[in-house]
C-alpha cells in the first residue's frame, strides 16, 4: 500500500482575481512549493515501484526455481512488468513536476524584478492608483 495521499491542506494555489503584486508573489511561491513536495513524493514513488519491481521479478525467479505452477511464474512476472511500466510514467510525471516547480520559481524572480519597483511606489504613496484600462480611453 502506498503512502500517499491526497493533501487537503490547502497547498494548491487559490485562482481569484486578485492580481496585485504580493497576491501574485504568494501564489507563485505556493504553486512552487507545492510542486517541488510533489517532484519529492513521486521520486519517493518511483524508488518504490523500482524496488517492488525487482522484488516481484526475485519472487518469480524464487518461484520458478521451487518448481511450482507456470501460472505463479507468469503472475508475478506481469506484476514486475506492469510495475516497471508505471514507474517509467511516474519518472516523466515527476519530470514534469519538477519542471513546472522550476519554471514557477523563475517566473516569481522575473515577476519581482519586473514589478517590485512598482509596486514599492505604489504602495509607499498615500493616493490610490486607478484601476488598469483608466487611461486608455
Amino acid at each position: 500500500m502506498s503512502d500517499l495521499a491526497p493533501h487537503t491542506s490547502g497547498a494548491a494555489a487559490r485562482t481569484d482575481g486578485d492580481n496585485r503584486y504580493k497576491a501574485v508573489q504568494h501564489k507563485l511561491k505556493t504553486l512552487g512549493t507545492a510542486m517541488t513536495m510533489a517532484s519529492n513524493e513521486l521520486e519517493a514513488l518511483l524508488r518504490g515501484m523500482r524496488m517492488n519491481a525487482q522484488r516481484a521479478e526475485g519472487l518469480a525467479v524464487d518461484i520458478a526455481n521451487a518448481e511450482l505452477d507456470r501460472k505463479f511464474i507468469e503472475m508475478t512476472n506481469q506484476v514486475s512488468v506492469a510495475l516497471g511500466g508505471a514507474a517509467v510514467e511516474v519518472k516523466k510525471l515527476y519530470e514534469t513536476a519538477q519542471e513546472v516547480s522550476g519554471l514557477a520559481h523563475d517566473t516569481r524572480r522575473t515577476h519581482a524584478r519586473l514589478y517590485e519597483g512598482l509596486d514599492t511606489v505604489r504602495s509607499g504613496r498615500p493616493e490610490r492608483t486607478p484601476k488598469p484600462g483608466f487611461f486608455a480611453h
